[in-house]
């Protein structure tokens, strides 16, 4: 199994697109990594790590307050990123594009914000019960704060939407609903456009969690029709603490600035300060300049490499991966969607998920364990965690053999 032939499927060079991401390359506890924990964070090709590197080395100032020549610099790099963003989620404006740290904290604008400006006692946000900690806790505290009701759409035994329920949910109360594109613990992708078409027909705006969706699905906000969407740069092969909130022009001029500071001004005095235009309005003090520089390049990799050949490529790995974990015996999918990408979580017999993680970790395989920031779902599924693989498209077949091989062996060790 070690020496495979080079790999070429779907009109991508797997055996080179992993030599360009330098972490695959190493060994753990003395075999080869198989890293299948790519819904928590995936890793960086050189490319990424280079951009961000060469921020520092050469222009190294801060953007959008300086005539010399280095801020001029930093400055176009950083909006060309922000372009880049526009151009691969086909937002209608450049500005529709804010920087934030993430997922979490793009989410934590658009809640904070509508609390303060759009909701009051008797109004609803409607989120799943598949949501992450981070489309949840927000939204909370939005509800604590305005006195609005959090409302959630249930899911059946397989991890899908009960959507006439949530048809049904949909009245006059209700000022957003915030859902997750894809689910990070079971990788059921959502009817999304259904959600929207049914919300937009009661003028009621949409939030779209993409954190798991935007590395595995083309995605285009315009023919969406989504009002905000949110994801982070981590997840799509680019560097930690960045992130996007797009947002509908006529969404973002009316909600109130979350944060106040620097560039988010046009002018200040004691008495009155008057806000910047979009997206500055949002984009308060000194940004990651360098992150949301080598997020753009990220970006510009995946479009070379083409996302519907890594769409191609991912799902193949997914039916293999799914056919060949269900010859294990003993085990039990967490969510077994028809539509699913990404994720698989699972139990098998009633070994504790920890005790199968650091065995498959002693074998050089890496997975995530425990309840994947969803403890709302695990407890409806009144488990105490789950062991997720997620895939990305530098994974390959033989890994997910290894995967197979590994979770059987350990399940032979502990049973």
């Amino acid at each position: 199994m070690e020496h495979v032939a080079h790999i070429i499927t779907e009109g991508l060079d797997i055996t080179q697109i992993r030599k360009d991401f330098p972490i695959l390359q190493q060994q753990v506890h003395g075999k080869p990594l198989v890293y299948f924990d790519n819904g928590a964070t995936t890793q960086k090709p050189q490319v990424v790590i280079d951009a961000e590197a060469r921020y520092y080395e050469e222009y190294n100032s801060n953007v959008h307050r300086g005539v010399h020549h280095l801020s001029q610099v930093a400055t176009n790099a950083y909006e060309k990123a922000r372009i880049t963003v526009a151009g691969y989620i086909n937002a209608a404006d450049p500005h529709e594009v804010i920087f934030t740290s993430g997922t979490t904290a793009s989410i934590n604008l658009v809640a904070s914000t509508m609390s303060r400006r759009f909701l009051k006692a008797g109004d609803s946000v409607i989120i799943s019960a598949m949501e992450h900690h981070s489309n949840i806790v927000p939204w909370q505290m939005a509800c604590e704060d305005s006195g609005a009701t959090l409302k959630v759409i249930p899911i059946n035994e397989r991890g899908e939407l009960k959507m006439d329920t949530f048809e049904a949910m949909l009245d006059d109360s209700v000022k957003i609903v915030s859902v997750t594109y894809v689910s990070n613990t079971m990788g059921t992708v959502n009817p999304v456009q259904d959600i929207i078409a049914l919300a937009h027909a009661r003028n009621i705006p949409v939030l779209l969690d993409a954190a798991q969706a935007i590395q595995h699905i083309s995605i285009d906000v315009q023919a969406l029709d989504v009002d905000f969407l949110a994801f982070s740069g981590h997840k799509i092969y680019g560097p930690t603490g960045t992130g996007i909130l797009y947002g509908k022009k006529e969404w973002l001029n009316k909600l109130p600035p979350y944060q106040g500071g620097g560039d988010m001004i046009k002018t200040v005095t004691f008495e009155k300060t008057i806000y910047n235009e979009l997206p500055y309005k949002f984009e308060a003090g000194t940004p990651n300049i360098a992150g949301g520089i080598a997020l753009g390049t990220a970006i510009e990799y995946l479009q070379q490499t083409g996302i519907s050949k890594i769409q191609q490529w991912e799902e193949e790995l997914m039916e293999y991966a799914m056919q060949e974990l269900r010859k294990i015996d003993g085990i039990r999918f967490i969510g077994d969607a028809a539509e699913r990408s990404g994720a698989i979580s699972f139990l098998v017999h009633n070994i504790h998920p920890f005790d199968m993680g650091e065995l498959l970790d002693q074998q050089g395989i890496a997975v995530r364990t425990g309840h994947h920031c969803t403890e709302p779902l695990m407890d409806l599924f009144q488990i105490p965690g789950t062991v997720r693989a997620s895939l990305s498209f530098y994974n390959t077949k033989e890994e997910i053999d290894k995967l197979v091989a590994g979770i059987k062996r350990a399940a032979s060790m502990l049973l």
